[in-house]
Order: structure tokens, then C-alpha cells, then sequence
């Protein structure tokens, strides 16, 4: 792995895990010390983090971005646009039975969701496993792309709010809602699901805490 892939993984994660709170200064000299590389290519992973709004310059210097609730709505439209589409176009293109197999795991999640961070890490990889499905699904590489992107801010978005079971458990069976109606080859179905799913992300987010 590159030096400045390095810096950006390893940066990348400590922001989205919190790790690094909005408005920390990214000092050149302290964050090479820290991730054992030179300040060259920890310039380029700022540049490529700053790229995806996740570090913006300040007074001071680089410095970790805020998500307000202004933010959070914009993304969950964005979302809707993006993810609704998308999980049409998989209903109209994708392999049924890669879905069918999806909504049977999704079905058996709840017994993954207990609190736990190794059984929650297994919950979050299958429900990756359904966005990865979908992106291949689509046969759309520029769609596929935007909402990768767009993913990176979620999983920030995803640790504002408590990893609260019943959430869990709900949005579980939204995503094996989406996952069969995707198998059905119901398009119209699978979008109006995709939209139920964010609706109800969107308002325990907004629910459950208030940005700084």
C-alpha cells in the first residue's frame, strides 16, 4: 500500500469513527508523526479527504468538517434520489437469486443484532453486502460511484446515532423488504421500500441526537 493511502485509510477511519472530532486540526507534522509517514503524501490523503468534504481548510489549518442537521437532511435526498433509483434498476436488472439469498439472511439478522460490536460488525457487513449486490446489480458505474461516495458520510452520520436494538431490528426487515422486492423483480416496490427505509433512518437519526 502507498504511503498516502496509508495516511488517507487510516485518516478516513478516524473520522468517520469519531476518532478525530469535527474541528480537530490535522497539523502536518503531528499526523505524519502519528501515522509514520512523510508530509508529502499525507498532503495528498488531506487533498483526497478534502475532496470528499470530510476535512475543509481553516484558519488554523486542515481541519475535521461538522455535520449539522441541515447536512443530514440534504444527504438522506440525496439518498432517496440515488438509492431509490438504484434499487429499481436492480429489480429491472439484477439476478434473483442473489437477492433471494439476501432476504433470507436479512430475515435471520435480528439474531446478529445483540449488542455486541463483533455480532454488530457482522450486521453492518451484510447490510454492505446488499449495497454492494445493488451497485452490480445496476450495471451503472456513475450511479454506483455517487452513491459510494455519498456512503463515506453515512457511516459518519451512522455513529451519531445510538446502535439502538430496536432500530436495528426494524431496519433489518426494511432491508429484507428492499432485498425482496429486488428478487421479485418488482421495481416500483423496491424503490418504495428503499424510501419507507430512509424515511424511518432519517427521523431516529434526527431523533436520537443533535449535531454540534
Amino acid at each position: 500500500m502507498r504511503a498516502s493511502d496509508k495516511a488517507y485509510a487510516a485518516l478516513r477511519d478516524d473520522i468517520i469513527e469519531w476518532r478525530l472530532a469535527p474541528g480537530t486540526v490535522l497539523q502536518e507534522v503531528e499526523q505524519a508523526e502519528r501515522l509514520g509517514v512523510s508530509r508529502t503524501p499525507l498532503r495528498e490523503a488531506l487533498s483526497r479527504l478534502s475532496a470528499e468534504g470530510l476535512t475543509a481548510a481553516g484558519g488554523r489549518g486542515v481541519v475535521v468538517t461538522d455535520i449539522s442537521l441541515e447536512d443530514i437532511d440534504e444527504m438522506f435526498e440525496l439518498r432517496e434520489t440515488l438509492e431509490g433509483r438504484a434499487a429499481s434498476l436492480a429489480a429491472e436488472r439484477g439476478e434473483r437469486a442473489v437477492f433471494e439469498e439476501l432476504h433470507a439472511e436479512l430475515l435471520r439478522a435480528p439474531e446478529l443484532i445483540t449488542g455486541a460490536d463483533p455480532a454488530l460488525h457482522a450486521y453492518y457487513a451484510l447490510v454492505g453486502r446488499l449495497d454492494e449486490a445493488i451497485d452490480s446489480a445496476i450495471s451503472n458505474s456513475y450511479l454506483a460511484q455517487a452513491m459510494r461516495s455519498l456512503r463515506i458520510h453515512l457511516v459518519r452520520v451512522r455513529r451519531l446515532a445510538a446502535d439502538d436494538a430496536q432500530r436495528l431490528h426494524a431496519a433489518a426487515l426494511e432491508h429484507a423488504a428492499i432485498a425482496e422486492a429486488i428478487a421479485a423483480g418488482n421495481a416500483r416496490l423496491a424503490e418504495a421500500a428503499t424510501t419507507l427505509h430512509l424515511h424511518r433512518s432519517l427521523s431516529h437519526v434526527k431523533a436520537t441526537h443533535i449535531p454540534h
